[in-house]
């Protein structure tokens, strides 16, 4: 069985962005293999509602949009075909629409292969009802 995983990562190394900081997210496949199959890109600079209700700046002052409700569900309905997420940080806003949605949160500072390594080897436990053990 595949799955894919959304991962935020500024350099297709490292796992480095927030969640809010996310322009990008990098689309793996996993199955035996784990496979980069697309990115999928979100506008930060992307009029919103809250952008016009704020003057165009973003209601944080930074330009770069709200990272309010609008913001966090127009990432979330980016990624909803994928079983998980991997970011530097996903804050509570951000966790609970991806609960709502069956999307894990994994929120780690590791390479995306150990990242990526890891996770697909906790769900090919869980998957086949294997107790995991950490480690």
């Amino acid at each position: 069985m595949s799955y894919k995983i959304a991962v935020g990562s500024s350099d297709g190394v490292n796992i480095d962005l927030k969640f809010g900081q996310i322009e990008k997210f990098l689309i793996f496949e996993i199955d035996e293999n784990i496979v980069l199959k697309e990115e999928r890109f979100f506008d930060l600079s992307r009029e919103t509602d809250c952008n016009a209700g704020c003057g165009g700046g973003g209601c944080s002052g930074r330009g770069g949009g709200c990272s309010g409700p609008e913001e966090v569900s127009a990432k979330v309905e980016l990624i909803k075909d994928c079983r998980a997420i991997v970011a530097k940080k996903i804050g509570f806003q951000a966790q609970k629409q991806l609960e709502k949605r069956a999307i894990a949160v994994f929120d780690v500072e590791y390479t995306i292969e150990e990242a990526l390594t890891k996770i697909s080897n906790y769900y090919s436990k869980i998957d086949k009802g294997e107790k995991f053990v950490r480690v």
